[in-house]
């Protein structure tokens, strides 16, 4: 297997949602892991800055992922709106996400 690609981005979390958001993730659905999973995303990892409320995403990609059909996954759809209280959203309720652009890395 080739070498991974990894991205990362942030997104924005609403005032007040921190703990709401923790208990949605640490009971993640299982078909939702599975769904990322089967788009070949895995060492998926979010970190909270608690300060500005910015929460860190950064995960990897196997090759041949299939993250651009995610969006139209019914799952991720539904998880989506589930989340869209308490995080800033695009107009399907998507969070909106921020690239982040690497400058450093170290094996």
């Amino acid at each position: 297997m080739g070498k991974s690609n990894t991205i990362a981005f942030r997104m924005q979390l609403k005032p007040g949602r921190v703990d709401e958001y923790r208990r949605r993730h640490d009971e993640l659905w299982p078909e939702l892991a599975e769904t990322l999973r089967e788009a070949g995303i895995y060492d998926y990892s979010i970190f909270l800055d608690p300060k500005t409320l910015q929460l860190f995403a950064v995960l990897k990609l196997r090759p041949g992922h299939r993250r651009e059909e995610l969006p139209d996954h019914p799952v991720m759809k539904r998880w989506w709106l589930y989340m869209a209280e308490l995080m800033e959203t695009e107009p399907d309720l998507r969070p909106r996400e921020w690239p982040l652009v690497p400058m450093f890395h170290l094996d």
